[in-house]
């Protein structure tokens, strides 16, 4: 995938189908550090310590539609190669953590990607799941948490075009004004 983005919102969606009802999403950017750290977590379904093991590999997927699964391969092979780490961690009926790094200013590093733009996506497809974002720099920290917005809302759709345009808006200049330094 050509941006670090795309691989959170594959990662989003298989929590999404592992019947999740609490997403978290964080992200570490530091310049000082020269890391970029990104951990997802979720209560869904989780797996077995087999199961694991098997979703590595990029000729196994649980999808019936292809017969690859290259998000979860591709994105440990990204961080590896950008002398990150890649570790996930997962319990049947409690939910699955996945964390990655890589070193921040690493050539083979992809961009982030259009953050905004992976929040509002996942926004939209989310029906009985919330979803807690957290950005931090060296500047700061950005955190949208989806329950918070759904109070604002008064009970308007948060999946409404104009309420998700507003999030994506509002996720890009939060993580604009904490990444300028």
């Amino acid at each position: 995938m050509k941006e670090i983005s795309m691989h959170i919102l594959d990662i989003v969606m298989n929590s999404v189908r592992a019947e999740a009802t609490l997403i978290e999403i964080n992200i570490e950017d530091s310049k000082k550090l020269n890391r970029l750290k990104i951990s997802v977590k979720d209560n869904g379904m989780g797996m077995s310590d087999e199961m694991v093991k098997k979703v590595e590999d990029p000729f196994f997927t649980t999808r019936t539609t292809r017969k690859v699964g290259l998000g979860i391969p591709m994105l440990k092979d990204n961080c590896e190669r950008c002398n990150g780490s890649f570790k996930i961690q997962s319990r049947e009926r409690e939910g699955t953590l996945i964390e990655c790094d890589f070193e921040r200013n690493n050539i083979d590093r992809a961009p982030l990607g259009n953050m905004g733009d992976t929040i509002m996506a996942i926004i939209g497809s989310l029906e009985s799941c919330e979803l807690l974002y957290s950005h931090v720099t060296d500047r700061g920290t950005f955190v949208l948490n989806t329950s918070e917005v759904r109070k604002m809302l008064d009970g308007s759709s948060i999946r409404d075009n104009g309420v998700l345009l507003w999030i994506r808006e509002y996720v890009n200049e939060n993580i604009q004004y904490i990444s300028t330094i």
